[in-house]
């Protein structure tokens, strides 16, 4: 590591560039991210807000093969700004080393990121700024719990089927759901117009597929707080933020290597698939809709 008394004070991602090692290595970084919270350890700083100042630099794995403008094969900057938002939403803490430790462990938590450099840096306490620096690896995080001493949120998959859809209570409905505190990820299946039928298996697995997302824009027309989404990225970060979603399954079905493509026209089957990847607390699908025997996750009835 650098001893150049000059790093003590420059920017994480001086400070990155300079303690590398042999490996190469790619960073992504958020520079001057002002919040306002409530923290600190005095009487004069309990009751009030304050300016607080994040500057993170995180190393990455670099890519192995092209990132073909994936979403889904990179880290994700929203990474670090809900690392932050999610730590202050906790509740106050009286020391910056304790937030600047618990945002090093979300981010350390994403698959790609190695290493992470954290600057943290009190702007309303005087004509100065009072900081802390930390540089936090993989390999030196300690297997816990979330810092919040919760569990991970595991969503309801909802398949809506076609007569649900149509339904004048169908808002009603999912906010039955939606009151039961986790989040909803809605799925659909074919409409119940004619799809295009074609003789090559391959292509009529794509038409399956896109004629079931258009069947997803047509559901979330009834709520325009349901946000439809597509990539697994996109998914986790509206799972964390509590949104009701709608899943456009193409994507994530032609991208994994396990997808159930062979069942691209069967609407449960693929909700069923995608409620075992999200470890959901339960899949919720209409009266009389059968799944295959077997599934890993506990089956429940739409609310009447």
């Amino acid at each position: 590591m650098s001893t150049d008394s000059h790093l003590a004070f420059a920017h994480p991602e001086e400070r990155a560039e300079a303690t590398a090692s042999g490996d190469p290595r790619d960073r992504i970084s958020l520079r001057d991210y002002l919040v306002e919270a409530e923290i600190g350890a005095f009487q004069a700083e309990r009751g009030t807000t304050q300016r607080l100042m994040f500057n993170v630099v995180v190393e990455v794995q670099p890519q192995t093969g092209p990132v073909d403008d994936d979403v889904d094969r990179i880290m994700s900057y929203d990474r670090i700004t809900e690392a932050i938002s999610d730590e202050l939403a906790l509740g106050r803490v009286n020391l910056l080393e304790t937030l600047a430790e618990h945002i090093a462990e979300r981010i350390l938590a994403a698959p790609q990121a190695m290493r992470a450099f954290v600057r943290i840096e009190k702007l309303d306490r005087g004509p100065f700024k009072l900081g802390v620096d930390i540089v936090r690896t993989r390999a030196a995080q300690p297997v816990r719990s979330r810092p919040d001493g919760g569990t991970a949120l595991h969503p309801l998959v909802v398949y809506v089927d076609n007569q649900a859809m149509a339904g004048r209570d169908l808002n009603r409905r999912i906010a039955a759901l939606e009151a039961r505190g986790l989040p909803v990820v809605l799925c659909v299946g074919l409409p119940d117009k004619d799809v295009p039928q074609v003789g090559i298996t391959s292509v009529q697995r794509r038409i399956d597929l896109l004629a079931i997302e258009q069947n997803a824009w047509l559901l979330a027309s009834h709520n325009r707080d349901w946000l439809v989404v597509e990539s697994h990225t996109e998914i986790d970060w509206a799972i964390r933020q509590g949104n009701t979603i709608v899943w456009a399954p193409s994507k994530l079905v032609l991208d994994s290597a396990d997808g159930p493509i062979d069942r691209s026209a069967n609407g449960p089957a693929l909700g069923l698939w995608l409620a075992e990847l999200l470890a959901a607390t339960a899949l919720i699908m209409p009266d009389g809709v059968r799944l295959s025997a077997g599934s890993r996750v506990p089956v429940e009835t739409f609310p009447v």
